[in-house]
C-alpha cells in the first residue's frame, strides 16, 4: 500500500513541471494576446533552444550527483576559437570540428579531474571555467569574431520548411538522449551511479570510466549549443554563454532533476527550460524589466529545490 502510494507521488511529481508550464501558457494567453501567436512561441523555442541542449549534458551530470559550472565559458571559447578558424581558412567543416573538439576536450578533462583527481565537480568545472573563459579573451583581445557565411550559421540561423534548424536539433537531440537515458545500458548506469556510486562499483562497473563519459557527452552538447549560438548571432564573442550554466542548471532543477543525483529526466529537462523561455517572454511582453525576470526566475529555482528536498524527506 506504501510502496503504491509513493508511486502514485512520483508520478504527481513528475508530472508537476508540466502542469506548471500549461498555467502559464494559459494565463499568459490571456493576459497577452500576443503571446500564443505561432510567431511568439516559435520565438520562445528558438530563445530556450540553446540552453536546452546545454542542459541535456547538464542532466546526465545531475543524476550522478555531479555539477559542471564550465559549460557557459566552454561555449564561448569553443565558439571563438571556431570563430577564428572560420575567419582563417573559410573552411566551415574545420570550423565545425574545431568547435566540437574544444568542447570535447574541455569535457574530458572535467571528468578526469573529476572521477580519477578526485577533485570535487564544484571545484575542477570552476576551474576549468575560469580557464576557458581567460582563453576565450587572450585568443581574441576581447574583441568579437563576426561575418561568416551561411554555411557556418546554418545550425543558428538556418531554416529547414520555414522551422529554424535550431528546433529540429532541440526535437532530434533530445529524443535521442531520452532513449540513451532510458532504454540503454549507459542510462541505467548513470541512475545507478547517482543513487549509490559505491554500490554500483562493487557490481564489477567502472564508474570512473562513466563519468568520463558523461562529462564528455556534456561537453560535446555544449559544443553544438556553441555552433548554434554562434551562428545565430553571427559573432563569437568571449563573453558568450556568461551565466549559461547557472540557466542549464535551473532548467534541469525545474525540470525535477535531483542535485543530489539518481533521479530525473531529459523530459523533465526540455519543460524545465520552456517554463524558463516562457516566463522570461511573458514578463517582457508585459514590458517587465529584466532585473525583476532575475528575481522571478531565482525564486522559481528555489521553489523546485524546496519542493525536492521536501518529497525526499517526505519519502523518508
Amino acid at each position: 500500500m506504501n510502496n503504491k502510494f509513493f508511486n502514485i507521488g512520483s508520478k504527481v511529481k513528475n508530472l508537476g513541471a508540466l502542469i506548471v508550464l500549461f498555467v502559464m501558457l494559459m494565463v499568459l494567453s490571456i493576459v497577452s494576446p500576443v503571446f500564443l501567436t505561432v510567431s511568439n512561441i516559435r520565438n520562445v523555442i528558438v530563445q530556450v533552444a540553446v540552453i536546452a541542449v546545454i542542459a541535456e549534458g547538464t542532466t546526465f551530470v545531475c543524476l550522478t550527483g555531479g555539477i559542471d559550472l564550465s559549460v557557459g565559458a566552454v561555449l564561448g571559447v569553443a565558439g571563438v576559437l571556431a570563430a577564428g578558424v572560420m575567419r582563417n581558412t573559410g573552411n566551415t567543416t574545420l570550423a565545425v570540428l574545431t568547435c566540437l573538439g574544444v568542447a570535447v576536450l574541455f569535457g574530458i578533462c572535467s571528468g578526469v579531474l573529476i572521477a580519477y583527481g578526485n577533485v570535487a565537480p564544484f571545484v575542477s568545472t570552476l576551474g576549468l571555467m575560469s580557464i576557458a573563459r581567460g582563453i576565450a579573451f587572450i585568443y581574441t583581445h576581447g574583441k568579437p569574431i563576426s561575418n561568416f557565411p551561411d554555411s557556418f550559421r546554418f545550425m543558428g540561423a538556418g531554416d529547414i520548411g520555414g522551422v529554424p534548424v535550431m528546433i529540429y536539433i532541440v526535437i532530434v537531440s533530445y529524443a535521442i538522449m531520452y532513449i540513451v537515458q532510458q532504454k540503454t545500458p549507459f542510462g541505467r548506469i548513470t541512475y545507478a551511479i547517482g543513487s549509490n556510486e559505491e554500490a554500483t562499483r562493487l557490481t564489477g562497473i567502472d564508474t570512473k570510466k562513466y563519468k568520463v563519459i558523461i562529462y564528455t557527452v556534456a561537453g560535446f552538447l555544449t559544443g553544438i549549443a556553441s555552433l548554434m549560438y554562434v551562428g545565430r548571432i553571427n559573432s563569437g564573442h568571449p563573453n558568450s554563454g556568461t551565466g549559461y550554466e547557472l540557466d542549464a542548471i535551473a532548467a534541469v532543477v525545474i525540470g525535477g532533476t535531483s542535485l543530489s543525483g539518481g533521479k530525473g529526466s531529459v523530459l523533465g529537462t526540455i519543460v524545465g527550460a520552456l517554463i524558463m523561455g516562457v516566463i522570461k517572454n511573458g514578463l517582457n511582453l508585459l514590458n517587465v524589466d529584466t532585473y525583476y525576470q532575475n528575481v522571478v526566475i531565482g525564486t522559481v529555482i528555489i521553489l523546485a529545490v524546496l519542493f525536492d528536498r521536501n518529497s525526499k524527506n517526505t519519502n523518508k
